[in-house]
């Protein structure tokens, strides 16, 4: 008995073979990933090579050409609302900048009665739906009977650069070292001196950084602008919505394409500014 109990506990199992295990989640997600970069960059690329075709069909590939381009900026009326939407752009970012650099310090650096509403009241054009803004604007210069024109664009566009600016130089303001400041404090400069010659100079990439926020967001807005600009006030991203509902043309190509590249460098410049603060005060 004992022996058959011993033959039977020395007795092993064959061996079963583990099946190879597939990492589906090391497979997933970076096809997930490239899917949705296809998803939403081949459209562009696609535009950008038929805003170069020759032929006026917008789906059919007939030769290299730069006629588009041409005739784009041949086009009076193009060029006019180009020149609106780059005098809105250059006006809203230079007063945004201004207001929401000087709003991102008061709420950095002081305590004043009411900071918390004026907080959540700064944030709000970051939060609200771009339709609720457009339609409070709207409400806004009709009951001050204000006719709709480019000053009007303006006006809306700095509502909201405003906060946008204000948000990237907060997060700029929390990462600087507030002992440098203390020490110039204690090398008897002034108030005014130690912020011109150290706050400001770290602050800059910053503010650099959310004025090109500002301008590339100005450059793009339609749903606002669509609502408050008057006529002979048309900027680039409602000109394009008015010839598509006329048929779509190929100099839509290229004016797209155009509008594409000034968003992408200021983008582009916006994050290189960004990184290098962020290296800067790492370093320091």
């Amino acid at each position: 008995m004992t022996q058959l109990t011993t033959r039977a506990t020395t007795t092993t199992l064959p061996r079963v073979r583990a099946l190879p295990r597939l990492h589906l989640g090391r497979l997933a997600l970076p096809t997930i990933g490239v899917l949705g970069f296809a998803f939403l960059y081949i459209p562009i690329v696609v535009l950008v090579i038929f805003s170069f075709n020759s032929g006026a069909r917008l789906g059919q590939w007939e030769g290299f050409s730069l006629r588009w381009y041409e005739s784009m900026f041949g086009d009076r009326r193009i060029m006019a609302s180009f020149e609106v939407s780059m005098w809105v752009a250059v006006m809203s970012t230079a007063i945004a900048t201004v207001l929401g650099t000087t709003a991102a310090l008061a709420l950095d650096r002081f305590k004043f009665p009411g900071r918390v509403t004026f907080d959540s009241v700064l944030y709000l054009p970051v939060i609200i739906p771009d339709i609720v803004m457009a339609l409070s604007l709207l409400l806004f210069f009709s009951s001050a009977n204000m006719s709709l024109n480019r000053y009007t664009v303006l006006i809306g566009h700095v509502a909201f650069n405003t906060a946008f600016v204000s948000v990237v130089v907060r997060a700029r303001l929390a990462t600087l070292d507030r002992r440098l400041e203390e020490a110039a404090a204690d090398l008897y400069a002034s108030p005014f001196a130690a912020f011109r010659r150290i706050t400001l100079p770290l602050l800059m990439p910053g503010i650099v950084a959310g004025a090109l926020m500002a301008f590339t967001m100005s450059l793009d807005e339609f749903v606002i602008t669509s609502f408050i600009s008057g006529q002979g006030d048309t900027t680039i991203p409602v000109r394009i919505y008015s010839m598509l509902r006329f048929g779509l043309k190929p100099e839509v190509n290229a004016l797209a394409v155009v509008i594409l590249t000034i968003s992408s460098v200021l983008v582009v410049i916006s994050l290189v500014l960004q990184g290098r603060s962020q290296s800067v005060t790492a370093a320091s």
